[in-house]
């Protein structure tokens, strides 16, 4: 588990535009995407006083799922804790919050801060999406793949894309990359990304550049046009892409292709896949 790295990049065709694509999907089977990077480092160290990792997020969160994998395999108890748990899922647990109670995952559902966490020196406590300065560890591993990649290739103004929730990914692989990172939000607007590189790195010349997303979307909220965009990559690709965030990715680097050459794109496939589950029984029920 300690050679999370080598993901294939692999070209395809969509919508008339030939892009690559980054499989971080297919690092592991169980530990993959941006949270197998940004949790690299808590792998490929030891840490022998450490017995407990608490985090905190959603209920379907890809974080809280991977967190659960690193817990079982290094024998961390792993608490987690949510604000909200939907009967519907607590009588049928499904996705990410099925497979994470499966590694043992301690659930607490309430309201809770900084003060709640029970923090001593045999803890660990991993921001929300994994936000903390040690995933520049793995991210630098990733970083360090397209690199080599583009020289191999002898690619010229090669641009990568990734859609953000909290942005560390951009952020680091910005850092990593002498190539423009390009991203956009996908939890909140550019104003509260903006605000998740500045917790990470206060130097806004080292930030990837943000585009606006074509219109505002809510957080978990169901769209028929990321519906629509997300079957249509399975159909075109034979692709699956997560459900929350690669629909608004996806929408807008189509929206910039006149900035853009989207023929020059590297775009990160960063996984959670296993969080469609809930979110595709969601959208069948309300437009299929």
């Amino acid at each position: 588990m300690k050679n999370i790295q080598n993901s294939p990049i692999t070209k395809i065709t969509f919508n008339g535009y030939n892009i690559l694509i980054k499989r971080d999907d297919l690092l592991h089977e169980d530990f993959n995407g941006n949270k197998a990077r940004k949790f690299h480092y808590f792998f490929d160290n030891e840490f022998p006083n450490i017995t407990k990792v608490i985090s905190y997020g959603s209920n379907q969160s890809n974080a809280m799922y991977s967190l659960s994998v690193l817990c079982k395999l290094k024998g961390w108890e792993y608490t987690y804790y949510t604000n909200h748990l939907p009967s519907f899922l607590k009588d049928s647990p499904t996705g990410n919050y099925k497979e994470a109670l499966k590694n043992g995952m301690n659930l607490i559902i309430g309201d809770y801060d900084n003060s709640t966490f029970n923090i001593n020196n045999s803890t660990l406590l991993i921001n929300e999406g994994g936000a903390i300065q040690e995933a520049s560890y793995g991210i630098s591993i990733l970083a360090d793949e397209i690199t080599q990649y583009i020289k191999e290739n002898n690619l010229k103004d090669t641009k990568i894309f990734l859609p953000s929730g909290t942005g560390t990914t951009a952020l680091f692989l910005q850092k990593y990359l002498d190539c423009e990172v390009l991203t956009c939000p996908c939890v909140g607007d550019e104003i509260y990304l903006e605000k998740q590189f500045l917790d990470l790195e206060v130097d806004k010349s080292l930030h990837p550049t943000i585009l606006k997303t074509s219109k505002k979307f809510h957080f978990g909220k169901l769209y028929n046009e990321n519906y629509k965009i997300w079957k249509e990559l399975k159909e075109q690709i034979n692709i699956e892409f997560d459900l929350l965030y690669d629909p608004i990715g996806w929408q807008t680097l189509l929206f910039y292709k006149d900035k853009y050459d989207l023929n020059n794109i590297i775009y990160i496939h960063q996984g959670g896949v296993k969080g469609n589950i809930t979110m595709i029984e969601r959208y069948k029920r309300k437009y299929d």
